[in-house]
């Protein structure tokens, strides 16, 4: 029961897991509108006549089209949802640079993203997708290069937010002040990524998510790599969109191969609630349950580009087998909603 100084949350916000360690920040609920109110004034103002962009990750290398391949044969403990023996599901994959700036170039270090939506998935998600709704549910899996976050509270991430969309640069300064000690240090490790290419780069999920419904349900993190250790040298000559142009030239010589990996929780001390702490592969090692395919393609078109930009991608487009867990998954929910809103109206909007 909230204090009575403290809101009741709406009922659209997520209700927490205790089973699973899940547990309610302070006015969690409030912050998270908050953080979503600060975000759309910022691309507001960002973009006060165009088509809105995405706050985070607005620079994409491309969107492919893919097969998400599950394995022939899994334990039963990970055979849950989606994760179904021998199953497939067609999808799109979204590759992306995190920063804020969509013309930064390429060759600055920066997080890089990987977003997975399969869809036509039979059942009822989490959250649904108007625009997918004629193909059934959509399961969406969203990873970074880096395994942690750099921030757990709601109330430093609220700070580093209303800092980043100021224009005020000495504010912007406070920035590692605002995010502590750690949080200063994993921004800083995630913000200095240098890849050649997108498909030869490992993501993680960074947060948690729930696998399996009842008594067996557990907490899992995921992972996607490249099938194949081997590695394009980083080109000496680097355009503002070398990533785009490796992915294309990849795609135009050769199928594509990642797998896709499942990191279950082997120790409660292994916090849902903290994901500024990697759960560390010697303590939970990864298990390969599925392979993504990406055959060759043209991707790079006007038509599949614009596409790309209506797609909007949200950790609960999920079944409720793969609900997300934690403060950080649960402030997404009502972010990730609202700037979809916004981005969808400004681009109905527009003439």
């Amino acid at each position: 029961m909230p204090t009575p100084t403290e809101k009741a949350a709406p009922s659209s916000y997520p209700v927490v897991d205790p089973g699973l360690g899940e547990r309610l920040r302070p006015e969690e609920h409030v912050l998270a509108a908050e953080i979503s109110q600060v975000i759309e004034t910022s691309l507001r103002e960002r973009y006060p006549s165009a088509e809105i962009q995405r706050d985070a990750h607005p620079k994409a290398h491309g969107c492919v089209r893919a097969e998400f391949q599950v394995s022939e044969t899994l334990p039963a403990g990970l055979s849950h949802g989606v994760f179904v023996p021998g199953a497939r599901y067609p999808a799109w994959i979204r590759f992306s640079n995190g920063s804020q700036d969509a013309t930064r170039p390429d060759s600055r270090g920066d997080v890089r993203g990987m977003a997975i939506k399969l869809h036509g998935l039979p059942g009822t998600a989490l959250l649904g997708e108007a625009d997918w709704a004629a193909s059934g549910a959509t399961q969406d899996f969203v990873l970074i290069s880096h395994p942690v976050f750099f921030a757990n509270d709601p109330r430093r991430y609220l700070a580093v937010v209303t800092r980043a969309s100021g224009d005020n640069a000495l504010s912007k300064l406070l920035i590692p002040i605002d995010l502590g000690l750690k949080g200063a240090f994993i921004a800083l490790a995630t913000s200095r990524k240098k890849i050649a290419n997108p498909v030869q780069t490992r993501y993680w999920s960074t947060v948690p998510y729930q696998l399996g419904l009842g008594p067996g349900r557990q907490a899992v993190k995921y992972s996607v790599r490249a099938c194949s250790a081997d590695e394009d040298p980083m080109p000496a000559n680097r355009g503002p969109n070398f990533l785009r142009d490796a992915l294309r030239t990849t795609l135009q010589e050769r199928d594509v191969c990642m797998e896709f990996l499942v990191q279950p929780r082997t120790s409660p001390a292994m916090s849902v609630e903290d994901s500024m702490t990697e759960w560390t592969e010697k303590q939970a090692p990864f298990f390969k349950i599925a392979t993504i395919h990406i055959a060759r393609q043209t991707f790079d078109t006007p038509e599949q580009n614009a596409f790309c930009e209506k797609l909007s991608f949200n950790p609960w487009h999920a079944l409720p087998e793969h609900r997300p867990l934690g403060s950080t998954n649960r402030l997404r929910k009502v972010i990730y909603e609202n700037i979809s809103r916004v981005r969808h109206e400004a681009t109905t909007a527009v003439p």
